[in-house]
């Protein structure tokens, strides 16, 4: 092969990832779990073929597991070509291919379309490379120090909800429990999917460059893991230093907002294999309780006994390590409470702009 045939190689830092068609080689099973917002995936190989073409390799050798994956891959090449022309026939620019490290596969595939008389680019490093972006750009972040405001209060104070609704408005909102797809206990992934810390820490360095001009974040109260997701140190450190705003809202309340967000009647399942888990850090007495009322679908007397037992007196206990400011506000209706909390949030920016031209000046 000549250097003109040649694929040429593109770092990801002097590229622009919308100038191209972005085409994911790996198996659907690695595009599943994490892949560049906007890419296609045309895989080389199924989960199925991935896993035994690298059995080949580990077992017998690498050729025999090169041998393997050309037999594999030969009777695609045909398809391959259709897809990306399909594509290039939707929209014309050139292909920038990826695999996971920037080797073999995403090149093989370059190669063969460039002979077809295709534009073809190879990310240099794959998604690899894409990984270690973001992961430096949350390290950028860190650095800002822009000021936080915490929504904070005990389960079932309807936290979320109004910071959907704030994010809807315009608010400089980071819904992490969104991002990380948990509810952040161990009920937390109860009816919904949870994302694994790459397709969290994409989801949160978007946002964050959506905020790039915001003066000011705006995060519910979260501990350091939220399901399988760990929180960046920018988020962390944020926090510690936020003006929080406390929601109390009455207990019944409570109770009848966590059973219709966690609808448990159609999770039976898994709220019994949570409340399983959840039985060794109970006293034997509420257990009992517990599960009994598990027995008789009375879920609303299963969130009464958690609140009172377990999660309210955790929280307090979390509470008291946080010693900046807060506005206190005891809620009882829903529309009530977004206006008084956009006020506080107010406030809240007002003083953060007040301390911003003191400490310049």
């Amino acid at each position: 092969m000549t250097d003109q045939d040649a694929v040429p190689v593109i770092k990801l830092q002097s590229c622009e990832l919308s100038d191209y068609h972005l085409i994911d080689v790996r198996s659907p099973g690695e595009f599943e779990e994490f892949h560049i917002e906007g890419a296609n995936s045309v895989p080389l190989f199924t989960n199925e073929e991935r896993a035994e073409v690298g059995t080949t390799y580990k077992q017998i050798g690498k050729e025999e597991a090169k041998e393997l994956g050309l037999s594999i891959v030969s009777p695609k090449l045909s398809w391959m070509f259709n897809n990306l022309k399909q594509l290039n026939d939707t929209i014309d620019k050139p292909f920038l291919i990826y695999c996971a490290r920037g080797g073999m596969r995403s090149k093989s595939v370059a190669t063969v379309m460039k002979m077809m008389g295709m534009s073809c680019y190879q990310l240099e490093g794959g998604i690899r490379s894409y990984r270690k972006s973001i992961v430096a750009s949350l390290d950028h972040y860190q650095e800002q120090s822009k000021p936080f405001v915490v929504l904070e209060g005990l389960t079932g104070t309807r936290k979320t909800d109004y910071l959907e609704i704030l994010q809807e408005e315009g608010y400089p909102v980071l819904n992490l429990e969104q991002m990380a797809g948990h509810r952040g206990s161990i009920f937390g992934q109860v009816g919904i999917e949870g994302k694994s810390q790459k397709q969290f820490d994409q989801a949160l360095f978007k946002r964050l460059q959506e905020l790039e001009e915001a003066s000011f974040y705006i995060i519910e109260s979260e501990s350091k893991r939220i399901g399988r997701v760990l929180l960046p140190d920018c988020i962390l450190d944020g926090k510690e230093q936020a003006h929080r705003i406390h929601i109390t809202l009455p207990f019944e309340k409570r109770v009848n907002y966590i059973c219709s967000v966690y609808e448990p009647e159609l999770y039976t399942d898994e709220i019994g294999e949570a409340l399983s888990k959840l039985q060794k850090r109970l006293t034997p007495t509420v257990a009992e309780i517990v599960m009994d009322a598990f027995k008789r679908s009375d879920y609303k007397e299963i969130v009464r006994q958690l609140l009172q037992h377990y999660y309210d007196p955790r929280y307090d206990h979390a509470a008291k390590q946080y010693q900046s400011s807060v506005t206190e506000l005891s809620i009882d209706h829903f529309e009530t409470g977004l206006k008084r909390i956009r006020s506080a949030i107010q406030e809240a920016e007002a003083s953060f702009a007040c301390a911003s031209t003191m400490n310049k000046s």
